[in-house]
């Protein structure tokens, strides 16, 4: 076990999963950290390699991929959900806002249970690199102190199934 400000051993691994099934599609354990943020794409090439088509929806946690490599999957016409991070300004501006600005909201959880959680939403966010703009919900509620803030490229899907989506791709995690 390493002591503060040592490093160990470990072993980076991506998988993906079918969220319907729960058949595992796709394996890579042989991950440096260096090329971590470029597998979502080489994910994305696979299935299209396998099946002749892009995946037309993936969600995903924000070190598997870039703003550039986010631009690339909308390019492609592919789907994403993933995690924006919570940088201290957009913190801040979050708590910021009046209690009224955030919307409440019933989420499904696994066993049939509901969570009420509060959301604002972005139609329009930009990011530093990314070259257009992006669905941004954030959402309290789920758990942690701070607000989850997801970004997606769906902008035609309901804000309940987004954080729904996202929501079973951290239980499987």
């Amino acid at each position: 076990m390493p002591r503060r400000s040592q490093r160990t051993r470990s072993v980076l691994t991506f998988f993906a999963e079918d969220a319907a099934t729960h058949t595992l599609l796709y394996a890579n354990a042989d991950l440096a950290k260096a090329s971590q943020n470029r597998e979502i794409v080489a994910f994305a090439d696979h299935w299209r390699e396998v099946s002749a088509a892009d995946p037309k929806l993936l969600i995903f946690d924000s070190k598997v991929t870039t703003q550039a490599q986010l631009a690339e999957l909308d390019a492609r016409g592919i789907g994403f959900i993933t995690l924006r991070a919570r940088t201290p300004k957009l913190t801040e501006h979050l708590h910021s806002l009046p209690a009224k600005d955030w919307t409440p909201l019933t989420v499904a959880r696994a066993g049939g249970k509901t969570r009420r959680v509060r959301v604002i939403e972005d139609p329009a966010a930009t990011l530093s690199a990314y070259p257009g703009t992006l669905r941004q919900l954030a959402i309290t509620g789920l758990g942690h102190d701070e607000p989850t803030i997801l970004i997606t490229n769906q902008s035609d899907t309901p804000t309940k199934h987004v954080i729904e989506a996202y929501a079973r791709r951290m239980a499987i995690e």
